[in-house]
């Protein structure tokens, strides 16, 4: 009987340091998985157009995507195939023009005999609203075409993704000989954890703050300047916090109206009602009164007459 309460508390110890080890393993392999997703989006590649020996191959790298401006910048290399090319496969036999769907900033057009280097296609995007983070997604649609000395060649097109703060999706096909994409561009995975995560954050640190004012106003506590200190900084440290948002969302996103507008409202708040019930309870000042000053307590002056009890 006697080891038995010494028992339970040890294995109630173990239970629990179980339960976090188990919990924190749980996490890191959703982290774990999720960082696997992110990798597979950006190392997906697709692919539209024939596999013909003479051929204008156009390799599309989507570098960072601009939801504010509505347009994202396309990394375009092209390399003309077979008897298109001159010998070693820099260079178009013959004048080349790359023709694009209206999303692109225009045709792309090649010298012949001249070498061909990377260029930056801005494209523009359709559908969906900034406001909407982080639910936002977008919508466009990309065609290429190749024109050499004057006639139509066939193209293949590759498409991949290197933004990280954007997942991607096409659907490629292949019409007359020309490359066609419809491509899809939303929020990242982990752009999207960490988005919710702010906004889960913001209510937590609103309502510690509303549960601590509470407690302050009920026990009248006077003018505690730690705890208005913490909540002065906790309204100021929110605004600084959501700025830290991937993507820099503007004020009036879906993120501040789910939860800035209203944690730094509810703060604000707590915090003057504290001050004021603060200042309540502290109630007027006392006045000072004036301290009657003790009688000298040295010894007698010499020749002064001492009276005895």
């Amino acid at each position: 009987m006697t080891g038995e309460p010494r028992t339970r508390p040890a294995h109630r110890t173990v239970l629990h340091v179980a339960l976090v080890l188990l919990a924190v393993a749980a996490a890191v392999l959703a982290g774990l998985w999720l960082q696997y997703g992110e990798r597979q989006d950006l190392d997906t590649r697709y692919t539209a157009g024939g596999a013909a020996a003479d051929r204008i191959d156009i390799d599309a790298t989507v570098q960072r995507v601009d939801a504010t401006g509505r347009e994202l910048v396309l990394r375009v290399l092209v390399t003309p195939r077979g008897a298109l090319a001159e010998a070693g496969g820099l260079s178009p036999a013959e004048d080349l023009t790359l023709q694009t769907s209206p999303s692109v900033r225009g045709d792309l057009s090649f010298r012949a005999h001249s070498r061909i280097a990377s260029v930056d296609v801005p494209v523009a995007l359709s559908g969906g609203s900034i406001t909407d983070y982080p639910f936002d997604s977008y919508e466009t649609d990309l065609e290429f075409a190749a024109v050499q000395g004057g006639e139509s060649v066939p193209v293949r097109m590759t498409l991949t993704n290197r933004d990280a703060l954007f997942s991607f999706g096409a659907d490629a096909t292949e019409s007359r000989g020309a490359a066609v994409f419809s491509a899809e561009v939303a929020r990242s995975g982990g752009a999207l954890v960490f988005a919710v995560f702010m906004m889960a954050a913001m209510w937590a640190l609103a309502v510690a703050v509303l549960l601590g004012g509470w407690f302050l106003v009920r026990r009248r506590r006077g003018l505690t300047w730690p705890a208005l200190g913490w909540m002065a900084a906790t309204l100021f440290a929110l605004a600084a916090f959501r700025n830290t948002a991937p993507g820099a969302p503007p004020i009036g996103s879906l993120l501040d109206y789910l939860a800035f507008f209203w944690a730094e409202t509810l703060i604000a708040f707590c915090l003057t009602v504290v001050v004021v019930s603060a200042v309540r309870a502290e109630g007027p000042p006392v006045p000072e009164t004036a301290v009657p000053e003790p009688p000298a307590t040295g010894p007698p002056a010499p020749g002064a007459s001492v009276s005895v009890p």
